[in-house]
């Protein structure tokens, strides 16, 4: 008896459902979620935001300046300790 068709067809099959498992989970939605952290950049590294002056992404002009933000996994930015405070969810003074 020749079992080369059948371990064929089963190999085959199990590289289908492997696909389709694959295309089912789209890369977005296993992207870590993430959120706005204000007071966390260092001078230049800030993704957006930088206040009066400035265009956006990489512009802002000192470290933790508090209203240039970054993007940090969600739930963290709270508990990130800078010399001049914690990150905050809003734009702070400083």
């Amino acid at each position: 008896m020749n079992t080369q068709p059948i371990a064929r067809i089963a190999g085959l099959a199990l590289s289908a459902t492997v696909a389709a498992g694959l295309a089912a989970s789209p890369a977005a939605a296993q992207k870590t979620p993430m959120e706005k952290c204000y007071g966390v950049a260092k001078a230049g590294k800030n993704d957006c935001a930088a206040g009066p002056g400035t265009s956006c992404a990489g512009t802002s002009t000192r470290d933790y300046q508090g209203d240039a933000w970054k993007l940090v996994p969600k739930g963290t930015c709270e508990k990130i300790a800078t010399p001049k405070g914690k990150g905050s969810l809003s734009a702070i003074k400083r």
